[in-house]
C-alpha cells in the first residue's frame, strides 16, 4: 500500500495527541492522548490491509519520508517501506506498550451549547493563544453571544483575546474551559458542541475527523435560565 498525502497529514496531526499508535484494518483510525483527555477519529482515503502497532508515530512518519514514494508491506514482526532497490524493516511494537484509543464509539451525554468555529477564527485564537502564551481557551456566554477567549487562568495580568463566535438562544449563563496544549485539532472549520457535564466535540466540516476534549471541570460551570 501507499500513504497518500491526506492521511499523511492527519497521522502526523494524530502523532502530536499520542506517539503511540494502533492500527486496525480497514479505512478508520482512532487515537486517545496518554491522560485520556482527546480522542481523535479520522476516515481516510486509503485503508490498511493489516493490523499493527507503532510505538513512534513520528519516527514511522520519518521513516517513510527517506523513500520518495515508499511503498509499505508487512510480515509478521515487521512494517517494510520498499522504494526501488531500497527496502527498510521497521520493526511493530506490541499493543501493551502504548496507549490505545476505546473501540466503542463515544457521544455526548447532552448537547448544551453548540456553535460553528470557523477556520479564521480557529487560527486566530490559536495564535492568539501561542503571541500571549494562554494556558487556556474557554468557550463563553453571559446571556445571548457566545466567545471564545483565550486567557490566563492563574495570570489576571496577562493578555486575553475574545471573538463572538455565535448566538445563544437559551440564555444560560456559561464558561467551558479547555488548556491550550489540549487542543490539538488540523486546521479548518468545525461543528462544536458542548456539553456541561465535562466534554466537547469537534467535527471538521470538510474532512471526515472528529475529536473529542475534556473539559477542565474546576473552571469551568454552567448555570440554566
Amino acid at each position: 500500500m501507499k500513504l497518500s498525502s491526506e492521511t499523511l497529514s492527519i497521522l502526523k496531526n494524530f502523532a502530536s495527541i499520542n506517539s503511540g499508535m494502533e492500527f486496525k484494518v480497514g479505512d478508520t483510525i482512532r487515537t486517545m492522548s496518554v491522560g485520556k483527555n482527546i480522542l481523535a477519529e479520522a476516515k481516510l482515503k486509503d485503508s490498511f490491509p493489516d493490523e499493527f502497532c507503532v510505538y513512534d508515530l513520528n519516527q514511522f512518519l520519518s521513516v517513510h519520508s527517506l523513500y520518495k514514494d515508499a511503498e509499505i508491506d508487512f510480515d509478521e514482526s515487521n512494517i517494510i517501506f520498499k522504494s526501488g532497490r531500497g527496502k527498510i524493516k521497521y520493526r511493530k511494537t506490541a499493543k501493551e506498550m502504548i496507549v490505545t484509543a476505546p473501540d466503542k464509539n463515544l457521544t455526548l451525554p447532552s448537547v448544551d451549547v453548540g456553535f460553528t468555529l470557523t477556520e479564521e477564527d480557529f487560527a486566530t485564537i490559536q495564535k492568539s493563544a501561542n503571541v500571549l502564551q494562554s494556558t487556556h481557551i474557554a468557550v463563553e456566554s453571559e446571556g445571548d453571544k457566545i466567545f471564545l477567549t483565550c486567557y490566563c487562568a492563574k495570570d489576571d495580568s496577562a493578555g486575553t483575546n475574545s471573538i463572538e463566535v455565535g448566538d445563544h438562544a437559551s440564555g444560560a449563563k456559561f464558561k467551558m474551559v479547555f488548556l491550550t496544549e489540549n487542543w490539538k485539532m488540523i486546521p479548518g472549520s468545525y461543528d462544536v458542541e458542548l456539553c456541561a457535564r465535562g466534554l466537547a466535540s469537534f467535527k471538521h466540516k470538510i474532512q471526515d475527523v472528529d475529536y473529542w476534549i475534556a473539559l477542565e471541570a474546576k473552571d469551568s460551570f454552567y448555570s440554566e435560565v
